[in-house]
């Protein structure tokens, strides 16, 4: 993975572990993936809680140059927020969401940083 990329991938986790997001990975999917560089994945724990660290990530956004490619007005209502940063895709998810679909075995050739 690109360094600067990297860099901002560890910076949007350490964001989300300072707002309680659970769990936070950051998988290197370079080597493997065509449309990413990286995933970053943490656990919410309630739907408010998605709601809140979702509105008020965009100012790291802003700060780290990032540019979002689809943008949400609203999270939604079934606990998994994905926000496409192009080489960076966070993936914020209810831990029920989140063991169901395993995204970390589904892609567990990668490396974690």
């Amino acid at each position: 993975m690109k360094e600067e990329i990297k860099i901002k991938a560890e910076r949007i986790k350490e964001y989300l572990e300072d707002h309680r997001v659970k769990d936070v990975e950051v998988l290197d999917l370079e080597s493997m993936c065509s449309f990413t560089d990286c995933f970053v994945i943490g656990t919410v724990t309630s739907v408010a809680h998605l709601k809140g660290v979702v509105h008020q990530i965009w100012d790291l956004f802003n700060e780290l140059g990032i540019t979002v490619t689809n943008r949400h007005k609203s999270p939604s209502d079934d606990g998994w927020q994905l926000i496409d940063c192009s080489d960076i895709i966070i993936h914020l998810m209810s831990a029920e969401l989140r063991a169901f679909y395993n995204l970390e075995k589904l892609w567990k050739k990668t490396e974690e940083l």
